[in-house]
């Protein structure tokens, strides 16, 4: 696998794409117009790591029956009780 692209590694490459003109407008006015670059290359970053879950899920999903909604739950509730305990730990 020496010929995997691992994303946000690399020399920079310029493209172009076609956006809507509102979608760019907003980018701008959240990061400037010398801050488009990054803030897109971060946004297609969070779209593949979203892909490569959905990927890791299904393959799960396959071999192990689905998730319930009381397992989805119990987990959202464990990572709150994490969070708290982290921000606690971090406020002293």
């Amino acid at each position: 696998m020496a010929d995997e692209q691992v994303p946000g590694e690399g020399a920079t490459t310029v493209v172009s794409v076609s956006m809507h003109s509102g979608t760019i407008g907003a980018v701008r006015g959240r990061v400037g117009p010398r801050g488009v670059s990054a803030y897109i290359e971060a946004a297609v970053q969070r779209q593949i790591e979203r892909d490569n879950l959905d990927e890791l899920i299904a393959a799960a999903e396959a071999e192990h029956g689905p998730v319930t909604a009381e397992e989805i739950e119990v987990k959202r509730q464990q990572l709150a009780q994490l969070r708290d305990k982290q921000r606690g730990a971090g406020a002293t």
